[in-house]
């Protein structure tokens, strides 16, 4: 068995990350491409989907994908899990109804059985870098999680019902995003966690001076 590796890379051009893992002359490559993608899919002989063309200059090839990658896995509709890119008419579906960026994983120099593949959660997107095309559109924050709106539909056009796709927190637990301080401005509530632990702590040194008293 050759020996393999893991690596990180930063592609200058958009900010994404993409982490290759190889063995030998094959990598798996995972990098969120904004929309439009800039790429066309075809289904591969016996299974699975491949990419068949990237435009030059578009979204996928500064993300680094390349003509002849298989994809592995693509986003969800809702963007909270990565499905495996099984049939091409459903990984088609998939990315029409999801309305921002995917999230893609695509292995090079290696055929992979996807009918194998579990479905697998979405990279948390806490801490990830935004691209230029997300930056322009991020307006609201989720305050539980870190889950950055970035939608092309208003925010505030989306029902009270609307929960963060991350962590299932309500809207009113999202407060606006300030894109140049990567903060929440203000006006929000703190996380959940933080409320617990301040109850918690107050209802700890009441009880102490309660019984201290006695």
């Amino acid at each position: 068995m050759p020996n393999s590796s893991c690596s990180t890379l930063i592609n200058v051009r958009t900010g994404l990350q993409v982490t290759a893992r190889t063995a030998g002359a094959a990598k798996t490559i995972e990098v969120e491409v904004d929309k439009p993608l800039g790429l066309t899919l075809g289904q591969k002989s016996g299974g699975g989907v491949v990419i068949t063309g990237v435009e030059g200059g578009g979204n996928a090839a500064k993300a680094g994908l390349k003509s002849g990658d298989q994809v592995l896995y693509t986003s969800s509709f809702f963007g909270d899990e990565l499905w495996p890119a099984d049939k091409l008419g459903f990984t088609k579906t998939a990315i029409q109804a999801k309305p921002d960026s995917i999230y893609f994983v695509v292995s090079r120099g290696a055929e992979v059985d996807v009918k194998r593949l579990p479905k697998r959660p979405a990279p948390p997107r806490f801490g990830r870098k935004l691209t230029e095309a997300q930056k322009a559109r991020a307006t609201h924050i989720c305050l539980d999680c870190g889950f950055i709106y970035t939608l092309q539909k208003s925010f505030d056009e989306q029902p009270e019902a609307y929960v963060c796709p991350q962590c299932r927190a309500p809207k009113k637990r999202f407060a606006r995003y300030d894109v140049n301080t990567g903060r929440a401005v203000g006006g929000g509530l703190p996380p959940i966690g933080v409320i617990i632990g301040l109850v918690a702590g107050i209802g700890a040194v009441g009880a102490l001076l309660v019984y201290g008293l006695q």
